[in-house]
């Protein structure tokens, strides 16, 4: 079993600005963002960064000639581009810092088109550049996203799949314990159906126990991460927004190459759909075959998986949590995903996990 920290990092770091009480709220706020957004391919050469009017700031100008005030995500993307440190250039006076990222743009490499997405607000003169990415950067809208999820779950606040109680019991949904959260830089998504439960014999201790099924999905549209889905079984979610008792957690991540928008469709969306369709009684009978899957021999089966010593550390590492040896699948499966949890490194661990999922695969 796992602990799932990802909703809690962003339950702790978001302003209220940034949280929302339904899908359709957030739906709202993103699609007026994209509404107001374009995007375009400039070469770097037409590019020029200029102090802004109070020469406390910077400001990009086009070919137009309009000015657009670089987010902080942005600018980080321009002096990479460039080759330069953000922090380092963040630190120094703006006409020193429009100098070397100007260097950089026109002089020191290559003429190479950059791929903006500004944004202005109607009837302001500035606007913002949200964006400085390759040419080919596939960009998936967070609106599209979110709709999609609508399309297959509702609201998020009244259907099987929705925002997730407290300690398995349902609450108000407020800004204070929403899981939804969105800003002109990426959106988060946690929902969960926490009422149609998968009841599993023997999950502790000898003792029936209940999972609820969840997922995460998240999205940048300004290339500060991929669009990744993330589904597991779990126990509850804390009021912290940490999520217990992790199982079965299974990822599909999707680059912004310029066929992300097509793969969004061919991949994510139709495994949000068998997600959301999928029956419990179909989870829980793969789980009940994986607990009844008695291993002839367990030293045998470990080593041909993972290698002896990988099955030398799973075996003390299952006796260590469930106080006996390994003797089933669901055993093997126990085991795997808590040794991930000792993993330094997220990707890793993930892997891990989705790997230790496959075995409840394995033919009974």
């Amino acid at each position: 079993m796992s602990t799932l920290l990802d909703c809690n990092k962003q339950w702790s770091s978001r302003p209220a600005e940034e949280r929302f009480t339904s899908l359709p709220a957030m739906l709202g706020t993103m699609q007026a963002l994209r509404d107001n957004s374009r995007a375009g391919v400039v070469p770097s050469r037409r590019l020029e960064v200029v102090p802004a009017a109070d020469n406390r700031g910077l400001v990009v100008t086009g070919p137009n000639g309009h000015p657009y005030a670089p987010s902080h995500h942005a600018f980080g993307q321009l002096a990479s581009l460039v080759g330069a440190p953000a922090g380092y250039l963040r630190e120094l006076p703006a006409p020193m810092a429009a100098d070397c990222l100007n260097f950089g743009l026109q002089y020191s490499r290559d003429v190479e088109d950059v791929g903006v997405l500004i944004t202005r607000e109607p009837g302001t003169p500035e606007g913002t550049l949200r964006a400085a990415t390759g040419p080919r950067y596939g960009r998936v809208w967070n609106s599209d996203v979110i709709r999609a999820l609508i399309d297959r779950f509702g609201d998020g606040v009244s259907g099987d799949f929705r925002i997730p109680g407290e300690f398995g019991h349902a609450v108000e949904v407020t800004t204070k314990n929403t899981t939804l959260f969105a800003s002109d830089r990426d959106c988060f998504v946690f929902l969960a159906d926490e009422a149609n439960r998968i009841s599993l014999p023997n999950r502790r201790d000898g003792k029936t126990g209940t999972l609820a099924r969840g997922f995460f999905v998240t999205n940048s549209e300004v290339g500060a991460g991929a669009l990744k889905v993330r589904t597991f079984l779990f126990d509850y979610a804390c009021s912290n927004r940490i999520v217990w008792g992790a199982e079965q957690v299974q990822d599909i991540a999707i680059r912004h190459t310029a066929s992300a928008p097509e793969r969004f469709l061919e991949q994510v969306q139709p495994a949000l759909r068998s997600y959301a369709n999928a029956s419990s009684g179909g989870i829980e009978q793969a789980l009940r075959d994986a607990q009844k899957a008695r291993l002839d021999n367990v030293g045998d089966f470990l080593s041909k998986r993972y290698g002896p010593r990988r099955a030398a550390v799973l075996q003390s590492t299952h006796l260590l949590e469930e106080g006996r040896p390994i003797e089933t699948v669901w055993d093997v499966v126990t085991a795997a995903t808590a040794h991930a949890r000792g993993i330094a490194y997220t990707a890793d661990r993930v892997d891990a996990e989705a790997e230790a999922g496959q075995l409840l695969r394995l033919p009974a």
